[in-house]
């Protein structure tokens, strides 16, 4: 398979601030050719009936995703919303620039 797009995968973690609060920080974007499709109608109107808007769907080799939290695409950050396993060796992200509530 041909990757056409070129990610940033980004880990959030926990630090400190100055007031002693642990808040999320992003990390450095780590690069993972993917492929990058439209969310369907019928996933995206599911989706949106629970609250949730997702904008993109990342496809990617499963070895390359750590559970990051996020994906940057062409200057634009969104928030993992779903990861969901093709089996093989593909995984697919479904992406949002907002985030969950949980």
């Amino acid at each position: 398979m041909m990757w056409r797009d070129v990610v940033g995968l980004i880990k959030v973690t926990k630090q400190k601030n100055e007031l002693g609060e642990r808040v999320p920080v992003d990390g450095v974007p780590r690069e993972a050719f993917a492929n990058v499709k439209s969310v369907g109608s019928r996933e995206f109107y599911q989706a949106f009936v629970a609250g949730v808007k997702p904008e993109i769907i990342v496809e990617l080799i499963k070895a390359e995703y750590d559970g990051e939290e996020k994906v940057k695409l062409e200057g634009t950050t969104y928030h993992v919303i779903r990861a969901y396993s093709k089996g093989g060796d593909k995984i697919e992200l479904t992406c949002s620039r907002y985030p969950m509530e949980v």
